[in-house]
């Protein structure tokens, strides 16, 4: 019998250190990078990085329901970035690295909106995460797959 696994898809700055930090949560089967939220088909990382694609920087999760629960992702998301810098993190500015949820289906929306709304307390400034319906989810290219993990490194914080 093949598993089923949920999806949650999340922009939180660069890709690469999210794709680790999601990776590492217990019940998370797979998380993949990619670019989400935008108007082009299958763009690459080129067209993202110039903003005019209009898509972010994010991670789709896999993960098993069972062993950990929606709610759990998005407090790891809020402990990830700062949701209250619109467009930019750490060191990366520009439209493709916003704070944003996109949902897959009614329930992940209330429960991001809940989770948002609990989440406002942590911070002195309002949150602008976006959250929005699940759009096409390109993955990107291979080589930001694992990206650190391939390095060697354990983060990109800095």
């Amino acid at each position: 019998m093949a598993e089923i696994y949920e999806h949650a898809t999340f922009g939180a700055g660069c890709f690469w250190q999210v794709e680790v930090e999601f990776r590492n949560v217990d019940g998370v089967k797979d998380s993949i990078a990619g670019y989400s939220g935008g108007d082009t088909e299958r763009p690459s990382y080129e067209q993202v990085c110039t903003g005019r694609s209009g898509h972010a920087e994010v991670v789709q999760v896999s993960f098993d329901p069972d062993e950990v629960s929606y709610e759990e992702l998005l407090e790891v998301f809020w402990g990830l970035h700062d949701p209250t810098r619109l467009n930019r993190q750490g060191p990366d500015v520009g439209s493709q690295y916003r704070s944003a949820i996109y949902f897959h289906t009614p329930g992940q929306e209330a429960t991001a909106i809940a989770s948002r709304e609990k989440a406002q307390a942590q911070f002195g400034k309002p949150i602008v995460t976006e959250i929005t319906p699940a759009g096409p989810f390109w993955p990107a290219e291979d080589y930001h797959q694992r990206y650190l993990e391939k390095r060697g490194l354990a983060t990109c914080k800095v």
